[in-house]
């Protein structure tokens, strides 16, 4: 199994046209933790897209670059590049370059994005959601497969024998479907023979079962072999030395975020019991000591038979140093306990 660090690199937002040093600080923070996720050994860094004041990470592959010039092993992965509203030419591009900076680590992490703010901001329509992303995707992938390109679709203007450059530093870049739980998404994956990322930061992992047995059922009829499809499982995560520490330090700022995109989208307010619930061994959080957090990953495990597990990590008002000290009880303690036990089970 693969181990990684997502992030979106929450930011208390500036509101200023310039000089915004809140953004700043926070960027210097996301580079360190990047480069100590490299130094203690894990597989992947990935970073999100989102266009609010509350989220700093707008251009992936920019930020993406400046972690490829402090690390030198760890893959490079956008968690998630909302393909809906961007050129699929341009992702490419970019994230081509990135692979020929970083010696061929960058990865696509492709999604329709849980938050609708760039389509106005880039000029799409929402009743075109769906075909919006379906389309660009097949672009995508199309440009991924093939030097010259004759492609032509409704939402962008014809392309006929041109070529898209730079081609990237691997024979392929590698393409993955970001998904929140929606069916057609995880058939949609398997069908393409793309790896598959499933977002769970809500309800029981168990209920995302189907999603999963969908996914390499719809890959397996499309002729591919399900066993070899990509699957990784994101979930929020924070350790500390002990249980009670590791709650108490993260629960304000895990309910500030919360009830900020809960009012937005008319949730109830969280409670704290509904966060201990939600980091009880079976739950979606991945918020404990490190056997908690170890026993949780080999339930999931179990459950999803995944190669890949993404730590999403929330900074929020947590100091800087606890983050670090939770990425790096993360790399140098539950990863190679999860890997022992797993390999003692084979």
């Amino acid at each position: 199994m693969e181990f990684g660090i997502s992030t979106f690199g929450e930011v208390t937002p500036d509101h200023v046209p310039g000089r915004a040093m809140n953004a700043h600080t926070r960027m210097q923070e996301l580079l360190a933790e990047a480069k100590l996720s490299d130094e203690i050994g894990l597989d992947v860094f990935a970073v999100g897209e989102h266009h609010r004041p509350d989220f700093i990470i707008s251009a992936p592959e920019v930020t993406l670059g400046a972690i490829a010039a402090v690390t030198s092993q760890i893959r490079l992965s956008s968690s998630v590049t909302v393909l809906s509203s961007a050129d699929p030419v341009r992702t490419f591009q970019n994230f081509a370059t990135l692979d020929l900076i970083s010696s061929g680590r960058a990865e696509i992490m492709a999604g329709r994005g849980s938050f609708i703010e760039s389509f106005p901001l880039f000029g799409y329509h929402l009743n075109d959601y769906d075909e919006l992303f379906i389309e660009k995707l097949d672009m995508l992938t199309q440009i991924n497969n093939n030097e010259i390109l004759s492609w032509k679709g409704k939402y962008r203007a014809p392309i006929r024998e041109r070529g898209i450059y730079p081609r990237p530093y691997q024979d392929k870049l590698p393409i993955w479907l970001a998904i929140g739980g929606t069916p057609a998404s995880a058939a949609r994956a398997g069908r393409m023979g793309l790896g598959m990322t499933v977002a769970i930061l809500g309800g029981m992992p168990k209920q995302f079962l189907n999603i999963v047995q969908l996914f390499r059922q719809s890959g397996a009829d499309a002729g591919h072999q399900p066993d070899a499809l990509p699957l990784a499982i994101n979930s929020q995560m924070y350790i500390a030395e002990d249980s009670a520490t590791s709650a108490n330090e993260f629960w304000p700022t895990y309910e500030i975020l919360m009830n900020r995109v809960g009012e937005e989208r008319g949730w109830s307010p969280i409670t704290r019991g509904q966060f201990e619930y939600l980091r009880s061994p079976e739950g979606p959080l991945f918020v404990g000591s490190v056997q908690e957090v170890v026993d949780k990953i080999i339930y999931q495990s179990k459950l999803f038979n995944h190669n890949r597990f993404l730590a999403q990590i929330i900074k929020g008002e947590l100091p800087h140093d606890k983050m670090l000290n939770s990425i790096e009880l993360f790399g140098r303690k539950v990863v190679p306990a999860v890997r022992r036990q797993l390999q003692a089970e084979l």
